[in-house]
């Protein structure tokens, strides 16, 4: 059997605009309501056994919130950006793809992870691959999260220092691919309170 690739979620920003954690925010008071609920349950498509999340200065509260089956890594270099919690990542799950999701995008659905992976395997897991969700909005066509970057790709980080962008990493992918999942949450950004108030209506009213 092809494993598919392992969830990675990213949760290791300060939150600043929005003022708490945005891992733990509650868009609704049941769960899964927070952001790393929703993640984990969306993710759970995937069908991995011990999804991975990367925490920054909030580790403690989001360890302590995090369900048994799942680990969290600490990244002591969280203020440099996100390329140093996914170079963590790919060296405690090494050699494994990853599907890497922020916290910043909280929404997407389990099918978009499985429609991902399964476009993955289909693509042949390309080791050096990279592929993202697009879709439509007002028109464009724009690439979101949750993305999958093949295990040879993420070896590459090791010669990354922390705080040089994700972006550059893209463009070392062969093949740069997308899948069209005609859902605009893989664009929905979470970043202020503003932000959780229209991603909460949005979640309550199922759209």
């Amino acid at each position: 059997m092809i494993s598919g690739p392992a969830l990675v979620v990213l949760a290791a920003g300060a939150s600043e605009r929005l003022g708490e954690p945005k891992a733990l925010a509650r868009l609704r008071r049941e769960a899964p309501g927070s952001p790393l609920e929703l993640l984990l349950a969306a993710g759970a498509r995937l069908g991995d056994e011990r999804p991975l999340v990367v925490a920054g200065r909030d580790h403690a509260r989001i360890a302590a919130a995090a369900p048994g089956t799942v680990e969290v890594l600490e990244n002591p270099e969280w203020l440099a950006g996100r390329t140093g919690g996914v170079r963590l990542a790919s060296e405690r799950r090494a050699d494994r793809d990853l599907c890497l999701a922020p916290v910043d995008v909280p929404l997407v659905p389990g099918d978009v992870f499985a429609a991902l992976a399964e476009e993955w395997i289909r693509r042949g897991r390309p080791a050096r691959g990279w592929l993202a969700p697009c879709t439509r909005r007002a028109g464009q066509l724009r690439h979101g999260h949750p993305v999958i970057v093949g295990r040879e790709l993420l070896a590459s980080l090791k010669n990354f220092p922390a705080d040089r962008p994700l972006r550059e990493l893209r463009a070392l992918a062969v093949p740069l691919l997308a899948l069209d999942v005609e859902n605009d949450a893989v664009l929905d950004d979470l970043d202020t309170p503003g932000d959780l108030r229209r991603l909460a209506e949005r979640l309550s009213a199922g759209r």
